[in-house]
C-alpha cells in the first residue's frame, strides 16, 4: 500500500501545478465555445467541469483533459438556433433541446464502449494522425486570431495602433517565457509562470488591454460568477420525449457522438506517443459518454477530449489522473470564489499559451518526410489538415480513412499474379501469389485460359489469400465455366476459412477442393537414421 501511494505521489507537485496551468486555460476556452453555440458563458464552464472531473477519475488515459470543444460548438449552433424557433422567443427551448441531445450523444458514446468499437481507432493510418494534428494546429491557431480584434461602431475590426502593438508584445512575452524558462530551470510550469509574469505586468502597470473579464462582458455575459451546477427538471418539462423530438435530435447527437469519440480517441493516441504509454480506449468511450449524460443533465454544453490543453497538461509534466482532476476543480474553484481575480488576467497571456501550443501540436516532421513518403500518403496528409479547418475533424477523418483504404485496395489489386506451369500429365496449374479480394478479382479473372486450357487444370492458393465474399464469388464462376467446358478443375492450398465458406456455398465444392495435401513451405529435411519413424509420428 505505501509502495502504491509513493508511486502516485511522486508526481503529484507536477500535476498539481500543470493542472492550475490547464484551469486557466480552461476558462477562455469554454467561454469562447459557448459564445460559438449560442449559450451562456456558464453553460461551457460547467461542461468543463463536469466533464474534464469525470473523464479524469474514470478515463482510459490519465494526463489527457477533456472539456468544452470547438468541434462539437461548430455542430450545436444550428441546434440551438431551431431549437429556439420551436419555443417562444424567452423561453430558451434550444438550450433544453441541446442538454438533450447532449445526454442521448452520452447514451451512444457508452454503447461505442460497451461494443468496444474504440479499437477501430487502430484503423486510422499514420498520414491521418498527422493530418489530424495539423489541421487541428491550424485550427486552434485560427481560432486566437479573433482575440486580435475589436468592436467598433459595432463592427468587428482588427486592433490597430498601440492596442495592437501591446498585445503583441504581450503575446511574445508570454511565449519567451515559455520558450526560456526551461532552459533555466525544469522545477517551475512555464505556461503557469508565463501567466502570472504577464498578468501582474498588465495589472500593476496599469495597462488597458482585454482580459478574461472584459471577453466575457463583451460577448454578453454578465461575468465568470456562477453557483454549483443544478439539475436541470426544465428538461422533461419543455422537451417532450417523443419520435418527432427523437427525429429532431438524433441526427445532432450521433455526429456529435461521432466527433467526440474520434477527437477523444485520436488525441488519446496522441498523448501515448508522448508519454510512451497506453491508454484504454473502450474505458475512454465509456467515461466520455458518462460524463455527457452527466453534463447534459446538470445544464452543460457537452464536450470531449481538448488536444491543446491536454498537451499544455503534458508539457508541464501532468501524468496521472490528479492533474485532471485538479484542473477541474480549480476551474469550479474559479467560478465560486476566484472570479474577480481570473477575471483580471490578460487575454494576450492565454492567447501566447495557445500559440506555444500551437507550435507543439502541429507536426513539422510532415515537411521534412513530404518528398520521402509515397504521394498517395501525402494527399491524404493534406487532404485531411484541409477538412479539418474547411469542416469538422469527423468529416476530415472519415475521408481521410476512406482515401487510405481505397488507396490499398488500388495497390494490392495490382499485386495478383498467376504463374503457369505444366506437369508430366499435361495439367494446367495456376500458382496464385497475392491477395484475392474485391479490387483483384478483375485482373484474377484475366489470368485464366478456359477455352484453351487442357482437360485437366489445377489451381494452388499457395501464395495467396482469399480475402472476401467477392472472391469466393469468383472462385465460384470460375469453377462452374471449366465445368460448362467439360474440364476438371481442381483447387488446392485454400485456407480453413475459405474451405468452410466455399463448402457451405455449394456441395460440389467437396470433389473440387484438395484436401490432403501438404504445404510445400512446411517440408522438414531431415536425415532418415535420425528420425527412422514416419515425421507426423514425432512431436516438435
Amino acid at each position: 500500500m505505501t509502495e502504491f501511494i509513493r508511486k502516485r505521489a511522486a508526481n503529484a507537485k507536477n500535476d498539481i501545478l500543470s493542472g492550475l496551468t490547464v484551469a486557466l486555460a480552461l476558462v477562455p476556452e469554454a467561454v469562447a465555445f459557448a459564445f460559438v453555440a449560442g449559450v451562456d458563458p456558464l453553460v461551457g464552464l460547467y461542461a468543463a467541469f463536469m466533464i474534464g472531473l469525470i473523464t479524469s477519475i474514470f478515463g482510459g488515459r490519465p494526463g489527457m483533459i477533456s472539456g468544452a470543444t470547438g468541434a462539437l460548438a461548430v455542430v450545436m449552433v444550428n441546434l440551438v438556433a431551431e431549437g429556439n424557433a420551436m419555443g417562444a422567443a424567452d423561453e430558451q427551448l434550444g438550450l433544453y433541446y441541446l442538454f438533450a441531445t447532449v445526454i442521448l450523444m452520452g447514451v451512444i458514446q457508452m454503447l461505442a464502449g460497451v461494443f468496444k468499437l474504440g479499437k477501430f481507432v487502430r484503423l486510422i493510418p499514420h498520414p491521418v494522425m498527422m493530418g489530424f494534428v495539423n489541421g487541428l494546429a491550424i485550427v486552434i491557431f485560427l481560432s486566437q486570431l479573433g482575440m486580435f480584434m475589436t468592436t467598433e461602431n459595432g463592427k468587428e475590426v482588427w486592433l490597430h495602433g498601440s492596442e495592437l502593438w501591446i498585445m503583441i508584445g504581450l503575446v511574445a512575452l508570454t511565449m519567451g517565457i515559455m520558450f526560456g524558462l526551461p532552459k533555466l530551470t525544469k522545477k517551475l510550469p512555464e505556461a503557469l509562470m508565463a501567466i502570472l509574469v504577464v498578468s501582474a505586468i498588465v495589472i500593476f502597470g496599469n495597462l488597458d488591454v482585454a482580459t478574461v473579464g472584459s471577453f466575457i462582458r463583451d460577448g454578453g455575459g454578465e461575468g465568470l460568477k456562477g453557483g454549483l451546477p443544478q439539475f436541470q427538471f426544465d428538461i422533461f418539462n419543455k422537451v417532450s420525449f417523443t419520435w418527432q423530438t427523437l427525429k429532431f435530435i438524433g441526427p445532432y447527437a450521433l455526429i456529435l457522438a461521432a466527433i467526440g469519440l474520434i477527437e477523444s480517441l485520436m488525441t488519446l493516441n496522441l498523448i501515448d506517443e508522448l508519454t510512451e504509454t497506453r491508454g484504454n480506449t473502450n474505458r475512454e468511450c465509456l467515461a466520455q459518454g458518462g460524463a455527457n449524460i452527466v453534463t447534459g443533465l446538470f445544464g452543460g454544453m457537452g464536450g470531449c477530449a481538448m488536444i491543446g490543453q491536454s498537451i499544455i497538461n503534458i508539457k508541464a509534466g501532468g501524468r496521472t489522473r490528479l492533474s485532471g482532476i485538479v484542473a477541474a476543480v480549480a476551474l469550479l474553484m474559479f467560478i465560486l470564489f476566484a472570479s474577480g481575480l481570473i477575471e483580471q488576467v490578460p487575454i494576450a497571456a492565454l492567447v501566447g499559451v495557445m500559440f506555444m501550443v500551437v507550435i507543439g501540436t502541429f507536426a513539422w516532421s510532415s515537411f521534412r518526410i513530404a518528398r520521402k513518403i509515397p504521394r498517395s500518403d501525402l494527399f491524404v496528409l493534406v487532404l485531411v489538415s484541409g477538412l479539418t479547418v474547411l469542416f469538422d475533424l469527423a468529416v476530415a477523418v472519415i475521408a481521410g480513412v476512406i482515401v487510405s483504404a481505397l488507396v490499398f485496395s488500388w495497390e494490392n489489386a495490382k499485386r495478383i499474379r498467376a504463374r503457369k506451369r505444366f506437369k508430366d500429365d499435361g495439367t494446367k496449374v495456376y500458382e496464385i501469389w497475392g491477395p484475392l479480394f474485391f479490387g483483384s478479382i478483375k485482373a484474377f479473372n484475366e489470368k485464366f485460359d478456359v477455352k484453351n486450357d487442357p482437360e485437366t487444370v489445377e489451381i494452388d492458393f499457395v501464395e495467396s489469400r482469399v480475402s472476401d465474399h467477392s472472391a469466393l464469388e469468383a472462385i465460384f464462376n470460375l469453377v462452374e465455366k471449366y465445368e460448362a467446358e467439360g474440364k476438371s478443375i481442381k483447387l488446392k492450398h485454400l485456407s480453413e476459412d475459405c474451405k468452410i465458406l466455399l463448402y457451405k456455398a455449394s456441395p460440389k465444392f467437396r470433389e473440387v477442393i484438395i484436401e490432403a495435401i501438404d504445404d510445400p513451405r512446411y517440408h522438414l529435411a531431415a536425415n532418415p537414421e535420425e528420425f527412422p519413424k514416419p515425421l507426423s509420428e514425432y512431436k516438435f
